[in-house]
């Protein structure tokens, strides 16, 4: 398979991707995210089981966990906030 395929693959994929993002209505987005930042946690456990090997799997398996363990974080901040967001009292979101 050439350069070009790949090439081809990942900018269809990308492009597939954005319009799926773009399509899913506003009151979906906070159960969706929070079931990605599941399945981000899965990632993270899966890279945290492969450390253990040694070579180009362990570089990649670290580089995994950082990359999962942001999305985590990242994502339930993220989830947190906007169910802040919700809550009834002031109608505007509170800092804490």
């Amino acid at each position: 398979m050439s350069l070009t395929v790949v090439l081809i693959f990942v900018g269809a994929c990308a492009l597939l991707g954005y319009r799926i993002i773009a399509a899913v209505p506003p009151l979906l987005h906070t159960p969706l995210m929070s079931g990605m930042n599941a399945l981000s946690g899965i990632t993270l456990l899966v890279a945290l089981a492969s450390l253990k090997t040694s070579g180009a799997v362990s570089l990649l398996a670290c580089t995994a966990v950082v990359l999962a363990a942001i999305n985590v974080v990242g994502g339930y901040w993220v989830t947190d906030r906007m169910l802040r967001m919700y809550k009834r009292g002031s109608g505007k979101e509170t800092e804490k």
